[in-house]
């Protein structure tokens, strides 16, 4: 756990992006998931999530609302099979949540109503 916050203290100094806790560990999860099948696509999947955070720094207006699962002013990017909910508008670029795009939404709106306070 300790190693975790380290990791995530130094990509928010060096990235331009800031995690949620349990946003990195949203990350750390869907890999395990996807390891236990597939170690590289694991690692290739959470590449392309990370490459998505970099181009949504310098343009965090490409995602889009999804006012049915929030009323807060969050966007979301699709990256594969997951939505990176996110706050534009903040600096460095707030990351709420990684979800499975085809999760329920109204469990969802629960994971994000549940992280609206943004420990940082």
């Amino acid at each position: 756990m300790l190693a975790r916050k380290k990791r995530a203290s130094a990509l928010r100094r060096m990235s331009g992006y800031a995690f949620h806790p349990e946003a990195f560990t949203d990350i750390d999860q869907l890999w395990e998931y996807i390891a236990e099948h597939n170690i590289d696509a694991a690692d290739r999947v959470v590449a392309d999530i990370f490459a998505a955070l970099r181009t949504l720094v310098g343009s965090p207006n490409i995602g889009h609302r999804r006012p049915d699962l929030t009323a807060r002013p969050l966007r979301f990017h699709l990256v594969r099979d997951y939505l990176i909910a996110y706050a534009p508008d903040e600096s460095p670029l707030g990351v709420v949540a990684v979800l499975h795009g085809r999760r329920n939404p109204r469990v969802m709106t629960a994971i994000l109503r549940g992280r609206e306070e943004e420990p940082r």
